[in-house]
């Protein structure tokens, strides 16, 4: 009987502790974003698939690029690398 408290005690404290750690062999440091974006001119855009015919002038690029969730501005993004240009798109305005 006391065997058996013993090994019940054991096991539960294995998975007590394997529970409580922070470290996986799977952990990955980039974060879990609701949606992929770009900002410009202190404004948050949601990258979509929608595709266009025609754009306008280069109006910026991204200056800094970064795949953890955190604080970001300027020209920032979690999708696209550094150096990527930003467009207008003609027809809408980029109020």
């Amino acid at each position: 009987m006391r065997l058996k408290f013993n090994f019940i005690c054991i096991v539960t404290a294995i998975v007590f502790i394997s529970g409580c750690s922070n470290s996986t062999p799977f952990d990955n440091s980039s974060a879990d974003w609701a949606y992929n974006f770009v900002v410009w001119d202190g404004y948050i855009y949601q990258l979509t698939d929608e595709y266009v015919e025609s754009v306008a002038e280069e109006i910026g690029e991204v200056t800094k690029y970064s795949d953890m969730e955190g604080t970001y501005s300027g020209n920032f993004s979690n999708e696209y690398e550094k150096g990527t240009k930003y467009y207008a798109i003609q027809g809408i305005s980029t109020d």
